[in-house]
């Protein structure tokens, strides 16, 4: 490939973004994707995974803020934690952040996937790889969670787009695992793509979470690498209680926590969970 060749992100039929490449880093299919690592002027590096953006340096800090520390403070008492996928290490390493939490359980079907992002994307995990509470397996995240008898207080699922093997993390059989692998009052978040241009992916999700959990709700942040408007967040959990934490509770245990952060604030939190009115028109109906 020439330098500076315009890459097009082909996750939509009509319309999406493109890249300029200045510096082609890795192209390769491994046993289960097919991987792009190049450098952007804009973004700094950018893997694509099947021909979709997954992460870049520049933005990454914000979604994986997001599908973090949203759950953890909302929880209020995480100690066991199940990530599901997140090879490119961001979930592990905002994870790792919270010395309260004494057991990481991550599962990631491409072990090509850890390694391309350990070499290229270094402070995505910032060498949260080598901490002792963390349990790596490589699996498939359904079949794992269908035969796993461990039980845990946060799943976090960092998938790809329901596309190829990433589909098995968005059926109905998967939320149900999940379900059956939470602790009484387990809470499940997983991405859930652009709401605007990812609309059926969103009432899918919701329809089939529904069966599985009482407290059945999305969150959002804006990050600019994921094209077409806000990003959404499933959440799913059988306490009806968790999302309805104060803001001086989540001032609190941030403050306990000693954290700092780049995106995710106290008030954050609190509005990530009010969506636009024509969102919650579109859940309304189902």
């Amino acid at each position: 490939m020439d330098q500076k060749k315009t890459w097009h992100e082909k996750l939509y039929c009509h319309l999406g973004q493109h890249f300029l490449i200045e510096k082609l880093l890795y192209k390769k299919n491994t046993s289960h994707h097919k991987v792009m690592i190049f450098k952007n002027a804009v973004f700094g590096k950018v893997m694509a995974i099947d021909d979709i953006v997954q992460t870049t340096e520049r933005d990454e800090f914000i979604y994986h803020e997001m599908l973090t520390h949203v759950p953890i403070f909302s929880h209020g008492s995480i100690k066991n934690v199940l990530i599901i996928g997140g090879g490119d290490g961001g979930i592990l390493r905002e994870v790792c952040r919270h010395k309260t939490i004494e057991n990481i359980t991550m599962v990631e079907i491409d072990i090509n996937i850890i390694d391309l992002c350990k070499k290229y994307f270094p402070n995505h995990s910032n060498n949260a790889y080598e901490d002792s509470r963390l349990k790596l397996i490589i699996d498939d995240g359904l079949n794992f969670t269908k035969k796993t008898k461990d039980k845990f207080d946060l799943i976090i699922s960092d998938s790809t787009d329901p596309i190829g093997c990433g589909k098995n993390l968005f059926l109905s059989e998967f939320y149900f695992n999940c379900k059956n692998c939470l602790e009484k009052n387990g809470l499940f978040v997983s991405q859930n793509g652009v709401f605007f241009l990812q609309k059926d992916e969103t009432i899918l999700t919701y329809k089939n979470l529904k069966q599985h959990f009482y407290n059945t709700k999305f969150y959002q942040a804006n990050i600019p690498t994921y094209y077409g408007g806000m990003m959404m967040f499933a959440w799913g959990t059988n306490n009806i209680e968790l999302h309805k934490n104060s803001l001086i509770e989540i001032q609190t245990r941030i403050k306990y926590a000693k954290l700092t952060f780049n995106y995710y604030n106290a008030k954050i939190h609190i509005s990530s969970f009010y969506l636009p009115q024509y969102i919650l028109n579109a859940l309304d109906e189902i």
